[in-house]
């Protein structure tokens, strides 16, 4: 009998390095001295110096769904949801008791006989909010009504009325519309323990509210020729986008505090009182210069955050919005929690903590006041992968409590604790400074309690804090004097003789004024001396004007030449933010030699590095469900800046020449070689189009050949490659069990070209090469028949984590500075590890050096993303499968039901 061969998922696995000969050693692994048995899910888990964990419950496991949200109640019970289910209550064990299990309920809420329809839920559920507070535990259920489950999305207050220590009292609150992973999210408890703050995604629609301290006169206010989401997402939500209220206890009043955020799942207060939130990206956006990455947020009174639906982002520059504190990078936030109540050094105390699920990270914000708000630095505080964070809460004994899971995934339940979780709330307090309060600080206070209804004064007292040097105060400022009536400041802002000031009032102006007062903003506007601004404020005013034309149209034909001549001599300019919104504002106002300027700029810009928390590549093997986008990306980054040339030139009708045009749809050509997130092609295809539509009908054929009209398929959704096959499905997710029996009743007489396709579409080829053509990352898949059995493809295919080749496998570098690095070694010296972390560029290596390194480890995720099948239906299985086993060749004996025993693989 031959000994099974274990490495067929080296074989599928992908490679992250160029492989390398025994001259390169392995990274040593530190040995296990204490025989004690090491549970696999805490010990992945990488922890700061002085923290421990426990895995406390696996939700999953217990068949009791995937939780999502969770909080203590009075008695210091846990109380959870599942995120397609039921509530329950957890009794868990202190810290140090031994192998302790929790004692668990599922919640029924209210009386049984009337939810009996309802009964698997416990007659609520759903939730991705949970708090206790005001003796009541608030839900905010995120769910459309049905049959199954009654509870539609909004706010909810369960109450114990009869003592019996269970919620027979549900209310209410507030319905809302939304629901899914934009829907409705958290809910917190404000400071004073007076009322709450709930916080909803860009899909939840912004209810009927009794105050608002942004006023609701958000429009887009961008001249940017507006392109939606060529894969349909949100193309039907438009501003404020995702929101944050503040409710009373009662939810009788309902008042917005802050908008324009795309998907926040969560809030939270620092010890100054201050809110903030963790937003998230649009990963398809990748490589557009419209991408925002997830960043944290100070959420201040009336505060914008300039989400739009499509390409219409607003710029983190724009005074009419504010910008993050903190740029994160690529991810999936999905909470914040502050650590004020937390039995951990003061450090972590004073810091946010953020969950991000997509690569396994919980970060430690660090925030520094700095003026009116505040800087920051992000520290890894635990990863883990994979580890699919949801909820996290400080617990009533000082330790974090968090959940994994979602969409499905398997759940569990760990806490992480800090050798100080002995010392008692005295001990810990008497050593944490108090928070300090800077004068910019308090006047951005004093000028949100202008922010509201009208006061006398108001205008008098922010006016002249429109100019301050401190952009939040400047922000507070104007949104002050917004909320008090335009005749007491039109007239003001007009006249205005000081520009820094009467750049943010005619911003106001333009934002309430109606239509007859255009000409005079632009005139106002016109009076200052554009080379005497400094770049910022230079910024500020092209967005004036912007925001005047958006809002008011184009002025009469003298007026519009004035502004034309009065802003063209500024273009181009030397950065590349003023020559974005001077290209937008002079091609929409059909300025002569805007177009010949821009295309001058199209070809030779270069893109400005950003920054932010954690490097894109730093993320790719961490998770490859998500970081072969980022991988693909990075080893062909489209450039932002001509992008946004270009689309912004697809409006412009005037100043084409034939050179001109060549030049344009030539780089449209070229641009579709680069690669960027899942709807670059077809944003990119959606502006070559528009540019097409103002070409003379006569050269309509020609421009569109050579623009690249013959690389598409799929209506511009992806380039016209063997890739483009789209499974029929249905999919379903395959296991083994399922899978083997339909492969083993034969595959004969297959169709081998539809296999050829699908093994493009599932992605094995960009890594493996199959009959010699394919990618080169990864090994050649040519003899995978001739060696394996299809249990063992399928194996290889379903869950690629199973057994992971050290021939492949990665490493993670744990850091001196808390951080951790992962990728594949391919080289190391005395002092240096090579490594590499991009399958798609693994030429690229990260030099990590030795001293800085505290430990290592071997990776548990293979690099292959798992489930690639769970697309196709069972004939396109056989097909694939027909194909990886024969190679393509229709003369090769594929398995049968009777070819089980298994190859010799030597």
């Amino acid at each position: 009998m031959y000994r099974k061969f274990p490495t067929i998922r080296a074989l599928l696995a992908l490679s992250v390095a160029v492989l390398v000969g025994s001259s390169c050693s392995r990274v040593e692994q530190a040995e296990t001295v204490d025989a004690t048995p090491v549970d696999p899910r805490t010990e992945k888990l990488k922890l700061p110096t002085g923290f421990k964990a426990d895995h406390l419950y696996s939700p999953s496991e217990n068949e009791h769904g995937s939780w999502v949200s969770m909080t203590f109640d009075p008695k210091g019970r846990l109380i959870t949801s599942d995120q397609y289910g039921a509530l329950y209550r957890l009794e868990l064990p202190p810290i140090g008791a031994d192998s302790a299990q929790p004692k668990i309920e599922k919640l029924i809420i209210g009386d049984g006989a009337v939810i009996d329809s309802a009964k698997t839920h416990g007659g609520m559920g759903y939730a991705q909010g949970l708090l206790w507070a005001f003796n009541s535990l608030y839900v905010m259920v995120n769910h459309n009504s049905n049959e199954e489950f009654e509870k539609g999305s909004g706010l909810y207050r369960l109450q114990d009325t009869d003592g019996d220590d269970q919620f027979d009292k549900v209310t209410l609150l507030k319905s809302l519309v939304g629901e899914g992973e934009h829907g409705p999210h958290s809910v917190v408890l404000a400071p004073d323990k007076k009322s709450l703050y709930v916080v909803a995604g860009n899909h939840t629609d912004l209810p009927k509210m009794d105050a608002y301290r942004l006023p609701p006169v958000w429009k887009d206010d961008n001249l940017f020729p507006q392109i939606k989401d060529p894969r349909g997402h949100a193309n039907d939500r438009g501003a404020p986008g995702g929101w944050i209220a503040q409710v009373d206890s009662l939810g009788e009043r309902w008042e917005l505090i802050s908008a324009g955020y795309r998907n926040p799942f969560d809030i939270a207060f620092n010890d100054a009182g201050d809110l903030f939130t963790y937003d998230s990206d649009m990963e398809w956006d990748f490589g557009m210069p419209w991408y925002r990455p997830t960043r944290i947020c100070h959420v201040t009174s009336g505060s914008e955050y300039g989400w739009r639906t499509g390409n219409g982002k607003w710029s983190p520059a724009y005074p009419d919005n504010l910008p993050p504190v903190l740029n994160i990078g690529q991810g999936s936030p999905t909470n914040l929690v502050h650590g004020g109540k937390a039995k951990f050094p003061e450090k972590y105390r004073n810091a946010l903590f953020g969950f991000d699920w997509s690569f396994g990270i919980i970060y430690a914000i660090h925030l520094q006041p700095e003026g009116s708000s505040y800087k920051a630095t992000a520290e890894e505080f635990v990863s883990g992968s994979p580890l699919p964070l949801t909820d996290g809460v400080i617990g009533p004994d000082g330790a974090l409590y968090f959940l994994t899971g979602g969409r499905r995934l398997e759940s569990d339940l760990y806490r992480v604790y800090h050798d100080d979780h002995e010392k008692t709330d005295a001990q810990l307090a008497s050593s944490k400074t108090a928070p300090k309060e800077t004068a910019a600080h308090k006047l951005r206070e004093q000028l949100e309690q202008y922010h509201g209804e009208a006061k006398a004064g108001a205008v008098d007292f922010a006016w002249p804090h429109l100019k301050h040097n401190d952009r939040f105060v400047r922000y507070a400022a104007r949104i002050a004097v917004e909320h008090q009536p335009v005749s007491q400041w039109q007239q003001r802002a007009l006249n205005e003789t000081d520009p820094l000031i009467k750049t943010q009032a005619i911003i106001a102006l333009a934002r309430h004024a109606n239509k007859t007062q255009s000409s005079q903003m632009l005139e106002s506007l016109m009076a200052i001396d554009y080379a005497k601004l400094p770049e910022a404020k230079q910024l500020d005013l092209l967005r004036a004007f912007e925001v005047v034309l958006f809002r008011h149209g184009t002025p009469s034909p003298a007026l519009k030449q004035k502004v034309i001549a009065y802003l063209d001599p500024q273009f181009p300019a030397k950065a590349n933010e003023l020559n974005r919104s001077l290209s937008k504002v002079l091609i929409a106002l059909d300025a002569p030699q805007a177009v010949s300027k821009t295309i001058a700029l199209l070809e030779t810009a270069k893109d400005e590095k950003s920054e932010t928390a954690t490097a894109s590549s730093d993320l790719i093997l961490r998770n490859p469900q998500y970081g072969m986008d980022i991988a693909g990306m990075l080893a062909s980054v489209p450039p932002a800046q001509q992008t946004y040339y270009a689309t912004a030139l697809s409006a412009a009708e005037t100043g084409w020449t034939p050179e001109l045009r060549e030049k344009y749809f030539k780089w449209m050509y070229d641009a579709f070689k680069y690669k960027g997130g899942r709807s670059y092609v077809g944003f990119v295809d959606k502006a070559r189009q528009a540019a097409l539509s103002h070409v003379p009908k006569s050269q309509y054929e020609h421009y569109n050949t050579i623009s690249g009209d013959s690389l598409l398929s799929g209506g511009g959704l992806e380039l016209a490659t063997s890739t483009s096959y789209r499974p029929k499905g249905p999919g379903r997710k395959w296991t083994v069990e399922e899978a083997l029996p339909l492969v083993e009743s034969g595959l004969t007489n297959r169709d081998l070209e539809q296999g050829k396709a699908i093994y493009a579409a599932t992605l094995c080829k960009s890594c493996h090469t199959m009959g010699g053509e394919g990618g080169i990352v990864g090994p050649d898949l040519t003899q995978l028949g001739s060696r394996f059995t299809p249990k063992d493809i399928l194996e290889a295919i379903i869950h690629p984590d199973s057994v992971i080749s050290d021939q492949y496998a990665a490493s993670i570098f744990y850091l001196k500075d808390g951080s951790s690095v992962v990728g594949r070694l391919t080289n190391e010296d005395e002092n240096t590890y090579y490594v590499s972390q991009n399958p798609f560029a693994p030429q690229t290596l990260r030099e990590i050096p030795k001293s800085n390194v505290t430990r290592t480890k071997t990776s548990e995720v293979s690099p292959m993303v798992p489930h690639l099948i769970d697309r196709l239906n069972p004939e396109e299985l056989k097909d694939l499968m027909a194909y990886l086993i024969s190679a393509g060749k229709k003369d090769h004996k594929v398995y049968t039901a009777s070819a089980k025993a298994e190859s010799n693989p030597q």
